[in-house]
């Protein structure tokens, strides 16, 4: 596992399959599912978490695929971000398949998988303000049978994983329309978000989805910023916005994203400098997916 926590876990269990996986949970509900590791063992070598157990996902063959199911894809959560990152990926979900490529250098790309990404629901997880502007639902397999939930609110904390419980799969809308992911780092290269900026548009529901990652514990979605631009656009012909139109929304997604402080307070220059990056991007992304 690493040379710098070797009684890390008590007992390691590789189960073949998703019903094995359950039952091993089960039996030890204070062991930790684990697939590529990638966030999971740079916590346990900072001291950060200590587990009873580990049961080892990498055997099990159905999570690592896809399937199409009633106009969604079913994602299996042990895909890896390498795999997603492919152009017949990246035709299905365009947004989710640019964010898998901008997860980090080749090394944690592939052994990192779209449910560690989930479960770990750290603030500058590239799929996640994805999923959110998908509106995707995780399908949750456990003792008492499988359940589906939003991953908005798994990742807002109204709807925690139970004992013996994890996530098999993730349930995305196949809305076969433009969609952009994009997103600023502190550093030229691979590096973890310091604010990330999904949109899909919906031109069945005329509507333009946003979710905004890395600015707060979980994506944000700037609902009346997305009712108002949707308005303007012109879903019947070439769905143009004046370039007006999009610096607007970007500076109304950032507005909505990052308030001000209460009071007289001034903001900060840190959360200006912040406030400026998301606007750009929401401005940016929004003007790549229209056109």
């Amino acid at each position: 596992m690493t040379t710098h926590a070797p009684q890390t876990a008590q007992s390691v269990t590789l189960p073949a399959s998703l019903d094995e996986a359950v039952a091993a949970l089960t039996a030890m509900p204070a062991a930790v599912p684990v697939a590529g590791g990638t966030d999971l063992m740079a916590a346990v070598n900072r001291g950060q978490l200590r587990p009873a157990g580990l049961v080892g996902l990498g055997r099990i063959n159905e999570i690592r695929g896809w399937q199409y199911q009633d106009g969604h894809a079913l994602l299996g959560a042990g895909l890896t971000h390498a795999r997603m990152g492919r152009p017949d990926f990246a035709a299905l979900i365009p947004a989710l398949a640019a964010a898998s490529r901008a997860a980090g250098p080749p090394q944690i790309r592939n052994a990192g998988t779209l449910g560690g990404n989930v479960v770990t629901a750290a603030p500058t997880g590239d799929s996640l303000p994805v999923l959110a502007a998908l509106e995707a639902d995780l399908v949750v397999l456990g003792p008492l049978g499988s359940r589906e939930i939003p991953v908005s609110h798994l990742l807002a904390g109204r709807d925690l994983l139970a004992p013996g419980e994890l996530v098999a799969f993730v349930r995305v809308p196949l809305l076969h329309a433009p969609q952009v992911f994009v997103k600023a780092t502190g550093r030229t290269g691979p590096a973890r978000a310091t604010a990330s900026v999904a949109v899909v548009l919906d031109p069945a529901r005329r509507g333009v989805r946003c979710a905004v990652g890395a600015v707060a514990p979980m994506p944000l979605r700037p609902l009346e910023a997305e009712r108002w631009i949707a308005s303007l656009v012109d879903w019947d012909n070439d769905r143009g916005l004046a370039p007006e139109a999009l610096a607007a929304f970007g500076e109304y997604v950032a507005a909505a994203c990052i308030p001000d402080p209460p009071g007289d307070e001034q903001p900060a220059p840190g959360v200006l400098h912040l406030r400026r990056t998301v606007a750009a991007l929401a401005r940016r992304a929004l003007g790549r997916a229209l056109s």
